[in-house]
């Protein structure tokens, strides 16, 4: 690992600061479990200095403000996965901080983390942006709002300046006729990178017709995004193993019009079809 300065502020604005002053040269460390590894590699940038927000406890915590649950970055996914608000109003969530590495992991990587990383395997975004989540980004220069979905350039890109830190992270809670799920596909049970996931939100009527559905699969699309075509499918219908079918068809089909032809074409387009079917079977 090569040399650097190491920061610990205890505030935002210090935090800001010390960001417009080392600009592209500063990496900043949440919980660790990326970075950290970043830079151990041969060959890594380096970086000269590292800017810990982990004394910053206004980044820290889950609540609820009118109908939203507010996240906030440093955030652990095991603090998630505890979590009552979540496991009400955002099951989905809790549902995919469960599949997240070991405990060890869980309890020192974070959903800020998880975010700005923007690894094409990360859990907790497919479910974010199902739920319409919303992000605050703080520099010195101002704060601004990005639409989670619109947050995402490509696997490891974002519109995040190199000054902003993810300050919030916000969404509305599900009320009582939405329910939600998170399936997910890797080499092994446990300890494992996701090689495929899909969110799935659906709400229905008193007498079971489709009103809502947002399908958002993981590691399947350059960036993630839903499925409109998809959706659309299911909205005014009554749900079935042919209608859910119909959906996962139309998801596979979008990924190949993005992504073409390639060598694992052949295995991700039933795969992705079939995890769709299943995200929505379990929307009960």
């Amino acid at each position: 690992m090569k040399p650097f300065e190491y920061y610990a502020p205890r505030s935002l604005p210090e935090a800001c600061t010390l960001l417009a002053d080392f600009g592209a040269n500063a990496r900043i460390l949440a919980g660790g479990t990326d970075v950290l590894l970043e830079l151990r590699k041969p060959g890594s940038s380096s970086s000269k200095a590292v800017i810990d927000l982990s004394r910053i406890s206004s980044l820290k915590g889950i609540s609820e403000s009118g109908n939203e649950i507010i996240i906030q970055p440093l955030a652990t996914h095991a603090e998630i996965l505890d979590s009552k608000l979540v496991e009400q109003f955002a099951p989905l969530l809790k549902a995919a901080v469960a599949c997240i590495g070991s405990p060890q992991i869980r309890n020192r990587g974070t959903v800020g983390g998880n975010i700005m990383n923007a690894a094409a395997c990360a859990d907790t975004v497919p479910p974010l942006i199902a739920l319409d989540a919303r992000i605050k980004l703080l520099s010195s220069r101002g704060e601004r709002t990005v639409v989670l979905s619109e947050f995402f350039l490509k696997p490891y890109e974002t519109v995040a300046q190199r000054d902003e830190i993810l300050v919030e992270i916000r969404f509305p809670k599900l009320s009582g006729n939405v329910r939600s799920s998170f399936v997910k596909l890797g080499r092994r049970n446990a300890l494992s990178i996701a090689r495929l996931s899909v969110a799935a939100v659906i709400a229905k009527t008193e007498t079971g017709v489709i009103t809502d559905a947002r399908i958002v699969p993981g590691a399947a699309f350059p960036k993630w995004q839903r499925v409109p075509g998809a959706e659309n499918v299911l909205i005014g219908q009554k749900p079935s193993r042919e209608l859910y079918d119909q959906a996962g068809k139309r998801v596979s089909e979008a990924l190949i019009s993005f992504t073409g032809r390639r060598w694992s074409t052949e295995y991700k387009e039933p795969v992705i079809a079939v995890l769709v079917r299943r995200a929505l079977e379990a929307c009960k």
